[in-house]
């Protein structure tokens, strides 16, 4: 089992960064694979993927429209994991959630029903 929180929300002005974190508690999260979903009340689908990173973090992924902007990071030792953003715009604002799932590889990395635990969500608010 995985207890996730999120923190590092609020509201930036467009250009501005933010960085949320992700702190995990129960099982180390070594075994898991973790993630980044943003979601936008009303919008489908629910639960956007941002960015992802293998158990090891060896490997990243990214969505098309965070690439070059967002970077995802984590240290197990610390069982935590962050998204650094950079450049934000209004369309970026979202509830960001992190998630943690096991068995996770590949493409499935970037699919939300891929991932067993969530944390409760932060809010990121772009705006002038």
């Amino acid at each position: 089992q995985e207890q996730l929180a999120e923190s590092g929300g609020g509201m930036v002005q467009p250009g501005g960064s933010l960085r949320l974190s992700c702190a995990a508690s129960g099982d180390p999260v070594t075994r898991y694979a973790m993630g980044w979903f943003r979601q936008v009340p009303g919008q489908e689908p629910a639960y956007v993927a941002v960015a992802a990173i293998s158990w090891d973090g060896e490997n990243t992924y990214y969505a098309d429209s965070v690439k070059g902007r967002f970077t995802i990071s984590r240290d197990n030792t610390k069982n935590s994991m962050w998204l650094q953003m950079n450049s934000l715009n209004p369309e970026d604002t979202a509830v960001y959630y992190c998630a943690a799932g096991l068995e996770v590889e590949g493409t499935q990395h970037t699919n939300w029903a891929a991932y067993d635990f969530w944390g409760q969500g932060t809010q990121v608010t772009v705006s002038s």
